[in-house]
């Protein structure tokens, strides 16, 4: 009898978790896959949804947006600030008006842009602006290991917290799930201010496991600041002999947009501390010879609009030339699809690059049915084969270029809190180019005859991925 109750309440709750679907989800193939499991699997999908379903995040986008809130007003001061740099109209790169709307900062003028590729570069550059603060540090990485790396990050951290350095550390409880107390307290034992982003605080996110703070961001004394697809751990320097060579990219940036870099860290500080706002300085400092102008464009769960795949679906819509992407993960959504597949008919170059072999086996496979995929006729597809491609970068035509945390995927979409540069600089776009050249000599150009060679139960094994590709 107990049974049979339980049943029909499983059942019940299904059918209710389904109509808070059909009500919430972003997306209509999100929804459809919700409904679909909720009412045939509910032993399964409840629990899985009550988890993993929800994709807005309860609770930041009012602390972020009260008149009341503290991080709100600096804001505004912040933004008057920046006025003398910022670009008028005639001079932005991709209808940048468009995406400052988006990300709600302005495209900012007189930086410095450094191309920073592979792990002993960017740690290497991160190392020495943390060794050069003088007031203050914000340090938030998705990842944080306690290894070869993580305990020379932390040694130079207490190094300067001893010398009086006011230091923020961040970092993403579920990325960070192995970082161990030790470690933590070292830190704060030496005064550094340590928080993890709690991603489950607020009403209705308790039992959430959805949403992750992806950003990876530093900022000295807001002069310099560093962001890209880097954690901190020895993978990300090829010393994992598992995975290999690791490929990514990152990007150091000196001048007024380390600013609005450090708008980013202070509105999660904020949601992590419960209302602290970093003591920190807000006057911008520009970059002595410094021509690139950068527009920084956080985003996530809690904007009103999708920003990010705002950004890049109005990146490729511009396109008249080139359209480069590296992404390790590419499951995007028809919005994206239906761009590029514009973009190739208006004579775009359109090409695709990832990794040959992933380390996630459901985005590998939907990788593969995207080659015959008639949305995207005339994409070339690269799978690079000289270790994991973790990068995030873009190359749109002559004009500009993106380097951040963002893949092209439905969780840095809708379900992650990310951040990304768009960078309009000649002698930067160059290098990017030129790092996306050898990049595709190192690469395996792979198009549908490649999937057409497959047995069939790899097929179907690939066509049964993709259908997950809305809550993946």
């Amino acid at each position: 009898m107990w049974v049979s109750i339980a049943i029909i309440v499983f059942y019940i709750i299904g059918l209710l978790s389904a109509v808070n679907a059909v009500m919430t989800t972003r997306t209509s193939q999100g929804a459809i896959a919700w409904v679909l499991s909720l009412i045939t699997f509910p032993f399964i999908a409840v629990p899985a949804y009550w988890v993993f379903g929800n994709s807005r995040f309860n609770g930041y986008a009012k602390a972020r947006n009260s008149n009341n809130a503290e991080v709100e007003k600096k804001l505004v001061e912040t933004l008057k600030v920046l006025e003398p740099y910022h670009l008028d109209k005639s001079t932005k790169s991709l209808q940048g008006d468009v995406i400052e709307r988006l990300a709600d900062l302005p495209f900012l003028s007189h930086n410095t842009v450094d191309l920073l590729i592979d792990g002993e570069s960017v740690f290497g550059s991160i190392i020495e602006g943390l060794n050069s603060a003088t007031s203050y540090i914000l340090f938030q990485f998705y990842i944080v290991h306690d290894d070869t790396i993580g305990e020379k990050i932390k040694e130079c951290l207490i190094a300067k917290a001893k010398e009086g350095v006011k230091i923020y550390f961040l970092y993403d409880e579920i990325g960070s799930h192995d970082l161990g107390d030790v470690y933590k307290n070292d830190l704060k034992k030496s005064g550094i201010a340590v928080h993890s982003f709690h991603t489950q605080k607020g009403k209705g996110n308790r039992f959430q496991l959805n949403f992750r703070n992806h950003r990876k961001v530093v900022v000295v004394d807001g002069k310099t600041a560093w962001i890209g697809g880097l954690n901190v751990g020895d993978e990300y320097l090829g010393r994992d002999e598992k995975v290999g060579n690791w490929r990514d990219t990152h990007m150091k940036i000196t001048g007024p947009a380390a600013i609005a870099v450090q708008v980013s860290f202070s509105e999660d500080w904020h949601w992590a501390t419960g209302g602290i706002v970093p003591e920190i300085g807000w006057m911008p400092t520009p970059s002595k010879g410094g021509n690139a102008n950068i527009l920084i464009v956080p985003s996530g769960p809690a904007d009103e609009l999708e920003t990010v795949s705002l950004m890049f679906l109005h990146a490729i819509n511009s396109a008249k030339e080139r359209i480069w992407i590296a992404t390790p993960y590419f499951v995007p959504d028809y919005a994206i699809l239906f761009a590029l597949q514009l973009a190739v008919l208006r004579d775009v170059d359109v090409r695709i690059m990832v990794p040959d072999k992933s380390d996630n086996l459901l985005v590998n496979l939907s990788f593969y049915t995207y080659l015959e995929e008639p949305n995207l006729k005339g994409v070339r597809f690269f799978r690079y084969a000289d270790g994991f491609l973790h990068e995030k970068v873009m190359l749109i035509d002559h004009a500009a270029a993106t380097v951040g945390t963002a893949n092209f995927d439905n969780r840095s979409f809708r379900l992650n809190f990310e951040i990304t540069g768009l960078v309009s600089d000649q002698e930067f776009i160059e290098k990017v180019e030129e790092m996306f050249i050898n990049d595709f000599k190192l690469s395996l150009e792979t198009t549908k005859s490649d999937m057409d060679k497959k047995p069939f139960w790899f097929k179907l094994m690939a066509r049964l991925a993709r259908l997950t590709s809305p809550v993946q």
